[in-house]
């Protein structure tokens, strides 16, 4: 009897640890900024989806296009159809890996510096990016911030010429999400 309770106690503990090997959110939140000495254009998109393998470091993310908004309702609305074609092209996501995993305890508080690699796919075209960024363990959640540099012209996304000085050659992102355990 005592053999059978200490086999099931090892059991749960080995299930709570797997639950507890992937994160999810589905709100992580994905700016990105285009400064340009004629106009400055930003959008926030609050609704970014990721999953975090702590065991591999394996990172997937999806985010909705026409879930971004601005300030301008008919920039968004260029956004969408004539930049992005979102109704073609739905979905930008990240399929990649911390290439450092070593680096990070995930049972232990704390703020670790990651590289993520892996492809992003934006408007039909994937490519290979190495993106750095922090992860923050604590409190039963982990941190996700990043930033880095998208270029239009990478993705095949085509700016017309007469508002070409508007929008900046380079696009800033900001990823900010916190994602919790897996099935809590």
């Amino acid at each position: 009897m005592k053999n059978r309770i200490v086999i099931l106690g090892v059991l749960l503990a080995l299930g709570f640890s797997a639950q507890a090997q992937k994160y999810f959110t589905r709100d992580a939140r994905v700016q990105f900024n285009s400064d340009t000495p004629v106009e400055k254009i930003e959008a926030v998109n609050k609704s970014g989806t990721s999953v975090l393998d702590t065991q591999t470091g394996r990172m997937d993310w999806k985010v909705l296009i026409k879930n971004f908004l601005f300030e301008k309702a008919l920039m968004q609305e260029h956004f969408n159809e004539n930049y992005m074609e979102s109704t073609k092209y739905p979905n930008a996501t990240f399929k990649g890996s911390i290439t450092n995993l070593q680096d990070v305890n995930f049972a232990k508080d704390g703020t670790y510096k990651v590289t993520a690699k892996g492809a992003m796919t934006i408007h039909g075209v994937e490519q290979e990016i190495t993106v750095p960024g922090t992860l923050t363990v604590g409190g039963g959640a982990v941190k996700v911030k990043a930033d880095f540099v998208v270029k239009p012209a990478d993705y095949k996304i085509d700016i017309p010429g007469v508002v070409r000085d508007n929008i900046a050659k380079e696009i800033a992102v900001t990823i900010d999400a916190s994602l919790k355990p897996m099935g809590k």
